[in-house]
């Protein structure tokens, strides 16, 4: 593999791939021990609100405390990173600015975070690998058209879900078949009203922060990774929410295609997710009519056709994001980008809210993630999920409804307000 060679090269001649990573959560630590394993690649600086998980991620990995830079100064970060000593810093976006660093990994899942740092490493002709696909279903077309014009390069990530069904996606056409359906499993029926509170004690427990898993139990992340992989691929929901059934592995293929031909569909070219017990791999259903092919995969796979199934038992996460990593710095290729909006995930209401009230945000207890047409949300003038946050509600909203633009005055002073608008100018409304 071209990329293992050129990895190769580099650690032979002393001079590794130096990654920085900002948010040192779940997915920033395991991307930090990853990197740590592959020759070729080394983690140089961390970025956390707080600097000690950066150190104790570090430290996990062997270095020494007296070792670990902690700074906020860029001169100092350069300093320590041409030392071979690895930097911890309070202030992501200063890494944004190195010199010493050859590629940035966003992985906070903060959706104002993600979108500023994105910005500031692409005015820094400096890749940007987005685990923040928050962020990227907000303003990634911007992100995306942005590099384009600098000769920069943003993409998200490899090994979540948009990425491996981008895979998917681009093997299957590239063998001639029509993509039906991108899918992922999910490992439990959506509880759209789980909060902080009424996931914390199952949080502690699997050493998680308790927002980020209500933000799975409550579906938004679901809505989120198959947004990501409908503005990547032109697969659309086939209803708001997507259906969700469950289905196990042998029944996807005659489920998720076109009613005409006994499924759940109105047509073809859908995503959607199962709670059967296919979690955490990924699905694609394709199609072909032409019978020479039909007959092959009915020799190969022993199915009839003229639907398939092309599963992927697992997705990596952080694990398999140096694949990323490697491409955008020796081949300066994404892995996955947006060149337009086919879908938007908007702020459905967990309860009843009443004026003055502040919108909270991801994982809260104030709403969850809901999956729609980019044209649909465009139309009902829905609230997208990435500037929920802050939004002061100006008229009632009730427990269940979508929440609209005339009900909430947003935060117009974020950073990924602005990139909104900035988006938004750029590709029109939807409608």
């Amino acid at each position: 593999m071209e990329l293992v060679s050129k990895l190769k090269e580099r650690e032979e001649n002393g001079n590794p791939i130096s990654v920085g990573v900002v948010g040192c959560g779940q997915m920033g630590s395991g991307l930090a021990h990853t990197i740590g394993n592959i020759k070729g690649m080394k983690i140089s600086a961390i970025a956390d609100v707080d600097p000690e998980k950066g150190i104790s991620t570090l430290e996990q990995m062997g270095y020494k405390r007296g070792n670990i830079v902690v700074t906020d100064s860029p001169s100092a970060a350069e300093d320590a990173i041409n030392n071979n000593k690895p930097v911890v810093t309070a202030d992501p976006f200063m890494m944004a600015e190195l010199d010493g660093l050859e590629a940035n990994v966003e992985a906070t899942g903060v959706p104002d975070v993600g979108a500023k740092f994105a910005y500031q490493s692409i005015m820094n002709k400096k890749p940007v690998i987005m685990l923040n696909a928050e962020a990227d279903i907000t303003v990634g077309v911007y992100l995306n058209s942005l590099a384009r014009k600098m000769g920069s390069l943003y993409t998200v990530a490899s090994g979540d879900e948009p990425g491996v069904c981008k895979m998917l996606f681009e093997q299957a056409t590239l063998m001639g078949f029509e993509v039906v359906t991108l899918g992922k499993g999910k490992n439990n029926v959506i509880d759209y009203y789980a909060t902080v509170e009424s996931c914390r004690e199952e949080a502690e427990s699997k050493d998680m922060n308790p927002k980020m898993l209500a933000s799975f139990k409550d579906g938004t992340k679901t809505m989120v990774e198959m947004a990501a992989v409908s503005n990547a691929t032109g697969l659309v929901p086939d209803v708001a929410g997507m259906h969700g059934p469950k289905v196990e592995l042998e029944d996807l293929s005659k489920v998720f295609i076109p009613k005409a031909d006994g499924g759940i569909f109105s047509g073809k070219g859908r995503v959607d997710f199962s709670t059967g017990a296919i979690a955490p791999g990924v699905f694609a259903i394709v199609y072909s009519e032409d019978e020479r092919i039909q007959k092959d995969m009915k020799f190969i796979t022993k199915e009839d056709g003229p639907y398939y199934l092309h599963f992927r038992p697992y997705h990596l996460c952080d694990i398999e994001t140096p694949q990323s990593i490697a491409e955008a710095v020796l081949l300066n290729e994404v892995t996955v980008t947006a060149e337009t909006m086919h879908s938007e995930v908007v702020c459905k209401a967990k309860r009843d809210m009443k004026p003055g009230e502040i919108l909270g945000g991801i994982g809260g207890t104030d709403w969850h993630g809901h999956i729609m047409t980019y044209a649909d949300s465009s139309a009902a003038g829905a609230v997208p999920i990435g500037i929920g946050q802050g939004g002061k509600v100006i008229s009632p909203i009730k427990k269940g409804d979508v929440i609209t633009k005339d009900k909430v005055a947003l935060n117009r002073g974020s950073f990924v307000y602005k990139l909104r608008e900035l988006q938004d100018s750029l590709i029109g409304d939807g409608k």
